[in-house]
């Protein structure tokens, strides 16, 4: 914050801050005609829109005092954006203004009074912010009176022609605003300036105990040790110090350095080849040539900095110091620097490469390199014919390099792509070498991809063009010069005359769709994740001509997005070294991991996902079958949200945790450490122990100790235990390979809904029901595969009639009768009676779910607290604070007295979503820390409210859906019965059309269960859920009078499809804003004619502003 005076000398207390869409009223509202008469007319929306950069002066009550928007071109028409710099140099004397060294003021108003004391705080935030910025230009077409206050801070620009354009030409230079920091070597007298700086920013005890340790560094200046200082206004602000003395193999030990040639230079000797004139002539070539032949003697190539401090107030002009040490280190290339792991990325580094560490190494530091290429400029052109051998030398060594060099080949030849899209191509060079390239095209796609992605959370669509949409195809920059992204794609979308720029990441399993992008994470570090959106399922033909387009209908290929926008290369993001290690790929690690990703001012740059299958999307749950789904996250899901491209995923088992190393240990032997561990493992099926006892005695269940053995035996080749999609296409593999045409036995094992969806798998893959035992394990007290007696029922009707064989009550007892297990013939059970024998071709085990053993080991051998399952504090927390826990996997302490709920009763993916909002603020600085909870809320444990869910197909082909709220598992008192009138049932089970909602005391719809022979819209249903039956057509009263025979076709009609749309929520919430009430208003509080008014403005809005997916709405004029 800074304190400024107004004309009048009253002082206000004020901070500068990037503008919001929120301010355009009040800016609007700033405008005065002597605005009018330099900037011309203004649409505030659209200048905050396309503006590289805009700025807002607020005081402390958040009143707007002032406001500037700055493009990277000048106003109105005067020159085409594409050639100003061409323009400028020609009519002005303008020294070294370039495109990316200056920007151009479209917009200055400010309150009265305020005006002088606004724009030179303003100008001077942005000079501090932006340390590449060294102009502010101000090219208007519009020749009026310019107000005292800017022509204070500018001057006119000298003309150089006569009699020139007719325009406003001023230009404001940073000198003027903020002081130039000279840098120079350091001298002793400097020791005064920068002591104090180290005492306030560093804990370095050499400096602190040895107060003349920091003299004696300045005076061990050597060829190979330099110390530099910045001086501003004649005082050290910064200080520096370098050395050529680099520990290279520590380095080449622990960190990816292959791009970077290993640090190294190679010395070879030069010989200038000349004619022979004699033997002697002769003899000494050869021996040259020999000499060459012998390996090259290598030097280090590179300098470290060991120190480095600088005054808060200048720190974004730390990178000044740059020029100055590759100065002093002339024969040096590389310019290197370690920070811990945990240190936040100051200024200086933001201009560094960040280098990734070898993964079977364990650093504790994270290591940056500068290339002595980046202290070059950069410029940007279109590409032209002759740069095509040096484009081609260029990304000779990458993946997809042919795509590439055919695309450029076609923009040479037609400018179009082979659909006749036009594309774009512009180069980057640094002084005279091609260090870059990017190839776009026109985005043909931009409806689907806003009606399928959430674009519209950072730009105003109705704002840009459909021509100034476009797609990266390749993007090519050289890992020197990689800190220049952001200025490539700023100049990208000026000359290319776009506003946003997309960037499509196709699953690896849709890898020829991929563009040739090197490196991924430089373009990822410019743009923002874009999150997909939930989709309506349209019934299309019931629709008819009313449905929404079939471009925004028809599935393309699922892609991840990312989007580059004008403004967008200006917003820097906070980058976080924090090591964050995710053990297992459940629903809840992977919504803790799609918050984290999905973050558009932060970039995780270590985020590892530890995974016995590695990542889960590669197989569709459909094409799998076998198990059931929670429905959060299909293959096309994972294959959308922003994950797998910000993420390290290692394919591995936990076996150990070593809490004070802070690394865990794999099953493969691979090290992995960790900052923060996050241990999301869920629950998982084991190999059933059998009991072993003899059954050829007549042995009973009540006879059996109960005991939970661990199966310690080889585990037989044909017993599948089935945890996730992979262990279900491997056992699909091997089940048509091995089973399908003999004549055994498949016995499925255990009592839940999984078994039920297993044998639907064995039965479509066309087993005979004959062959198929269903081995049913004795139920727990309370327990139901269904909460729905008459599904239950239907689904055992099914079975019959497919003559699958059931067994119940049953315990394993042996396999092979006691004999050795592989292959798996026969197993015996016992039962309430006889003990049951079974012949056996495959057996699947769906039993004995719990923690696995090797991750309970893990936790037992490290101290954390496990009871029954891993103890865990209200707030994620084990017993260590680096080593949190959540899901399935855990439960409460017992001191919150409140067993009966644990994470396994609610929704693993809000769970997900929680624990990461926990872990934010650790990390984000815009976010306030928490206060600290009253005393008396330290025993209070969040409970969630999203539905539970669960879906499968079931025997009998039938398709099934169970939505619920979260209960406990333990009621302490009797179940309260559901209301008849409560209840809205249509259809019956066994005819495949059963629909079964449930409303609560408050006429919401609390649970939902479908059975139907039909494949369900589920992301529509799941839309129901808490939704007041009256926002559903007056679903109860309308039922009560016999007016829905069939809930299925009832909620196809369009009256529903908005209530389906994933904005409808936002809808709900405006309108109880509006009304200044929380819950639904009952009828006759809106007899009020004006908040009936408001209630109709705010649907027509809605239905409006979405009536590219909600066109069977008729909206005002229409009609």
């Amino acid at each position: 914050m800074q304190t400024v005076t107004s004309d009048s000398s009253r002082e206000e207390t004020v901070t500068v801050r990037r503008s919001e869409s929120a301010d355009a009223e009040e800016i609007d509202g700033l405008i005065s005609p002597s605005a009018q008469a330099v900037f011309g007319r203004v649409n505030v929306i659209h200048l905050l829109e396309k503006a590289n950069l805009a700025v807002t002066l607020t005081n402390e009550k958040g009143d707007i005092l002032g406001h500037a928007s700055f493009f990277d071109h000048p106003i109105g028409d005067l020159v085409d954006q594409t050639q100003w710099e061409a323009f400028v140099q020609e009519h002005f004397s303008v020294g070294q203004c370039t495109p990316f060294n200056t920007l151009f003021l479209h917009l200055f108003v400010a309150r009265p009074n305020f005006t002088t004391a606004s724009v030179k705080e303003i100008m001077r935030a942005i000079f501090n912010a932006i340390a590449e910025l060294e102009y502010v230009c101000l090219l208007s077409p519009h020749v009026g009176s310019l107000e005292p206050a800017l022509d204070e801070i500018f001057e006119p620009l000298e003309r150089v022609t006569d009699p020139g354009p007719q325009c406003l030409a001023l230009i404001c230079h940073r000198k003027a605003h903020y002081p130039q920091p000279i840098v120079r070597a350091a001298r002793v007298e400097d020791h005064s300036d920068i002591i104090p700086l180290f005492d306030e920013q560093t804990n370095l005890l050499s400096i602190s105990h040895q107060p003349f340790f920091l003299v004696a560094l300045i005076e061990a200046e050597a060829e190979e040790h330099h110390t530099a200082v910045c001086e501003i206004n004649g005082v050290a602000v910064g200080f520096i110090c370098a050395s050529a003395d680099v520990n290279l193999k520590w380095l080449l030990g622990r960190f990816e350095l292959s791009e970077f040639d290993g640090l190294i230079r190679e010395q070879k000797t030069k010989h200038h080849k000349v004619p022979a004139q004699s033997d002697e002539d002769e003899h000494r070539r050869a021996a040259e040539q020999q000499e060459e032949a012998q390996p090259a003697s290598e030097k280090s190539n590179t300098f470290c900095i060991q120190i480095f401090v600088i005054d808060k107030n200048y720190e974004l002009r730390s990178a000044d110091f740059i020029p100055f040490l590759f100065q002093v280190f002339p024969d040096q290339n590389f310019c290197v620097i370690t920070v811990p792991n945990l240190s936040t990325e100051f200024p200086l580094l933001q201009n560094f490469i960040r280098v990734p560490s070898i993964p079977t190494s364990l650093p504790q530091h994270e290591l940056y390199i500068f290339h002595r290429d980046g202290i070059r400029s950069l410029s940007v052109r279109p590409a032209v014919a002759l740069d095509r051998s040096a484009v081609s030398a260029l990304v000779k060594d990458l993946s997809l390099n042919e795509s590439l060099l055919q695309d450029l080949d076609r923009y040479y030849e037609t400018g179009c792509d082979r659909d006749a899209v036009p594309l774009q191509a512009f180069v980057a060079q640094a002084e005279a070498e091609l260090v870059g390239i990017v190839i776009i095209k026109d985005e043909q796609d931009i409806e689907y991809i806003r009606a399928h992605y959430n674009i519209e959370s950072f730009i105003y669509f109705s704002h840009h063009g459909y021509d100034e949409h476009a797609q990266i195809l390749h993007f090519i920059l050289k890992t020197t010069v990689q800190h220049f992204s952001k200025n490539f794609f700023k100049e990208v979308l000026r000359q290319a005359r776009k506003s946003c720029l997309y960037l499509r990441i196709y699953p690896p399993y849709h890898s020829q769709e991929n563009s040739c992008v090197h490196h991924l994470h430089y373009v990822l570090n410019c743009a923002v994740p874009v999150c997909p959106r939930r989709q309506i399922i349209y019934p299309l033909e019931e629709l008819g001509i009313n449905a929404p387009s079939r471009w925004l209908t028809e599935d393309q290929t699922p892609f991840a997005l990312s989007l580059v926008s004008r403004k967008l290369t200006m917003e820097p993001k906070v980058t976080i070294n924090t090591r964050i290690v995710l053990v297992g790929a459940s629903d809840t690690g992977l919504a803790f991991l799609e918050v984290l990703c999905s973050c558009p001012h932060l970039r995780f740059n270590s985020l590892t996902l530890i995974s016995t299958h590695g990542f889960p999307g590669d197989y569709n749950h459909e094409d799998a079958g076998f198990l059931s789904t929670s429905h959060a996250y299909s293959s096309r899901d994972l294959a959308q949200i922003p994950v797998r491209s910000f993420i390290r995923v290692v394919t591995g088992k936990l076996v150990g945790i070593r809490r004070k190393s802070k690394y865990v240990l794999l099953s493969s032997g691979e090290k992995v450490p960790y900052d923060h561990l996050i241990l999301c493992t869920g629950l998982q099926y084991r190999v059933p122990c059998p009991t072993g006892v003899d059954v050829s005695q007549p042995v009973t269940n009540s006879q059996l100790h109960s005991t939970h053995s661990r199966y310690t035996g080889p585990v037989p080749s044909n017993l599948f235990t089935l945890n996730d999609l992979h262990d279900c296409m491997a056992a699909r593999r091997w089940l048509c390979a091995n089973f399908l045409e003999l004549e055994d036995n498949a016995i499925v094992y255990g009592n839940n809904i999984d078994i039920y969806t297993t044998v639907e798998t064995l039965l479509s893959l066309g087993i005979h029901g004959s062959r198929i035992h269903l081995v049913l394990l004795p139920p727990l007290p309370g327990v139901s595969s269904f909460l729905d007696s008459s599904v239950e029922k239907a689904v055992a009707m099914a079975m019959e009639n497919a003559m699958v064989q059931i067994h119940r009550n049953c315990v394993l007892a042996q396999f092979n009768n006691g004999k050795q297990p592989d292959p798996l013939t026969s197993a015996s059970f016992t039962t309430d009676a006889e003990p049951l024998h079974l012949q056996c071709g495959v057996f699947i085990n769906l039993s004995n779910k719990g923690v696995d053993y090797d991750a309970f080991n893990s936790f037992n051998k490290s101290f954390l607290v496990f009871d029954g399952r891993l103890v865990i504090n209200s707030s994620f927390r084990t017993t260590n604070s680096s080593i949190w826990a959540a899901g399935p996997l855990t439960k409460f302490s017992r001191r919150y007295y409140i067993d009966e709920w644990t994470h396994a009763n609610f929704n693993s993916k809000e769970v997900g979503q929680d624990l990461a909002a926990m872990m934010l603020p650790l990390f984000d600085p815009t976010v306030e820390p928490a206060e600290a909870p009253p005393p008396e809320t330290d025993r209070l444990v969040l409970l969630y409210k999203q539905a539970k869910i669960q879906g499968g197909k079931l025997p009998g082909g039938y398709h099934y859906l169970h939505v619920t709220k979260p209960s406990p598992t333990d009621l302490t008192g009797p179940k309260v019965k559901q209301l008849q009138d409560k209840a809205i049932v249509t259809g019956q089970p066994e005819r495949g059309n059963y629909f079964c909602l449930h409303l609560d005391c408050y006429e919401l719809v609390e649970t939902l269960t479908c059975l139907s022979l039909k494949p369900l819209p589920v992301s529509n249903y799941l839309s129901l859920y808490m939704k007041h039956q009256q926002l559903l057509g007056q679903l109860l009263s309308c039922y009560q009078q016999g007016l829905i025979p069939d809930l299925y076709s009832f909620f196809t009609q369009s009256s529903c499809l908005a209530v389906f749309h994933d904005r409808f929520s936002d809808l709900e919430q405006e309108l109880q804003q509006t009304l200044k009430l929380k819950d639904l208003c009952p009828p006759d509080q809106l007899k009020d004619e004006d908040s009936r008014a408001a209630l109709r403005s705010s649907a027509v809005k809605y239905l409006s502003y979405n009536r590219n997916l909600l066109p069977m709405f008729a909206c005002p004029g229409q009609l």
